[in-house]
């Protein structure tokens, strides 16, 4: 986010974290602030619901974002997420604004959409990836990808989702959605796809086959649970930072990674639903 501030060019410009409307991840989000408050003591910090920024933002004309008077260098999106952050066309109009801007966006819109099931099940579509990578790359990724079938109103589509009726504990039934707690998963894809396959409803999900990882044993602590030996699996999370435009990419780095625990009979595993446990990583050979 400071390489960014940097990049935008203008010492007078802020940085706008843009929150829920309750935040309850409010804790990682200061340590960003309070971080770069204590690298960068001329970098400052505002935070606004999309909700505000439709009341308080507007565009010069030459584009740039405008919030309460402060012009903003960096939007780092919090929330725009979830459709229930969008409380009106005002919240579109806000989220407009801040794309058509010359500030910085993290995610841009872009890379908000690559993270979306719809586009991910796209790319992984034989010949697709060769379109940004070379050969020998796409065929590397491709290795990395496991099955994903389109449900669009389509030959193709009334196929995944026979194969999903027949066959629902070997798929995941994935929405548009970010976080925790909106995969439909075993028997429920049935109930669901009973009710949507006949309606372009269906095509808000796509179908996945189930990841199945190694089940390992560890003590799983949790708020208000004892502590056991129980049968667990993992998910591993890389973290990368890129800076840049189509044309020109400034860095693309590795930036950490996370690795999240969650009981093997559990489906969903999120650490703020409390389904889940922050882990550490142990290589053997």
């Amino acid at each position: 986010m400071i390489a960014a501030w940097d990049a935008y060019g203008c010492p007078k410009a802020v940085i706008l974290f843009v929150v829920e409307d309750v935040t309850y991840n409010i804790c990682d989000q200061r340590f960003h602030e309070y971080e770069i408050r204590r690298q960068r003591p001329d970098i400052h910090v505002i935070r606004r619901n999309l909700t505000q920024i439709s009341q308080q933002g507007c565009l010069t004309s030459d584009k740039r974002l405008i919030i309460d008077g402060d012009e903003i260098a960096v939007v780092y999106f919090r929330a725009g997420y979830e459709p229930g952050q969008y409380h009106s066309e005002a919240e579109w109009e806000a989220r407009l604004t801040v794309e058509r801007s010359k500030a910085i966006k993290s995610p841009s819109i872009h890379y908000h959409l690559a993270g979306t099931k719809k586009v991910q099940q796209e790319i992984a579509r034989p010949g697709v990836l060769n379109k940004f990578l070379s050969d020998s790359e796409a065929k590397l990724v491709s290795q990395l990808f496991t099955g994903l079938y389109t449900l669009d109103m389509s030959p193709e589509g009334d196929q995944a989702v026979q194969m999903a009726m027949e066959n629902p504990e070997r798929f995941v039934l994935k929405p548009q959605r970010e976080g925790g707690g909106n995969n439909v998963y075993g028997q429920e894809i049935r109930t669901v796809l009973e009710k949507i396959k006949d309606s372009q409803e269906r095509e808000a999900y796509i179908l996945m086959d189930r990841i199945r990882p190694p089940i390992q044993q560890n003590y799983l602590i949790r708020a208000h649970e004892p502590v056991k030996l129980v049968e667990v699996v993992s998910e591993l999370g890389i973290f990368g930072t890129i800076l840049g435009t189509a044309k020109d990419i400034q860095f693309s780095k590795f930036a950490g990674h996370m690795l999240r625990t969650k009981l093997s009979s559990v489906n969903e595993g999120g650490v703020a639903a409390g389904l889940g446990a922050l882990d550490s990583v142990f290589l053997f050979d």
